[in-house]
């Protein structure tokens, strides 16, 4: 077989770690074992964050809803419960968005539903 020399490779692949992990504190920037596990790592936190980052948003939707239909004087699964009843098909991301940047809207939406 003929002999495989793999510097250019070897170093592609280490600069290509390092890279990625610029930023990073002490030997995680700059030590390639270090560098490579701080990588592993991080893929698995990103990669689980991006489900909980889609449950957290949900969340903070349904406080800013509750507390424009408050305002409004009426509870937030009052409200959900009447959307549904009258068959009104608005998800929370825009009815969140309504209650915090355009409340007038949100108020007319309101009216429709008592």
């Amino acid at each position: 077989m003929t002999r495989v020399k793999k510097g250019v490779h070897a170093l592609k692949r280490r600069r290509s770690v390092l890279k990625q992990t610029k930023g990073m504190r002490h030997g995680r920037s700059t030590k390639e074992r270090q560098a490579k596990e701080a990588l592993l790592h991080a893929g698995n936190y990103s990669f689980a964050h991006r489900r909980d980052k889609k449950s957290h948003n949900r969340k903070l939707w349904n406080i800013k809803i509750n507390a424009g239909a408050r305002e409004l004087g009426i509870s937030y699964s009052k409200l959900i419960d009447a959307l549904k009843k009258k068959n009104i098909l608005v998800d929370r991301k825009i009815l969140s968005d309504l209650a915090e940047n355009h409340p007038k809207t949100f108020a007319r939406v309101i009216e429709n539903v008592k």
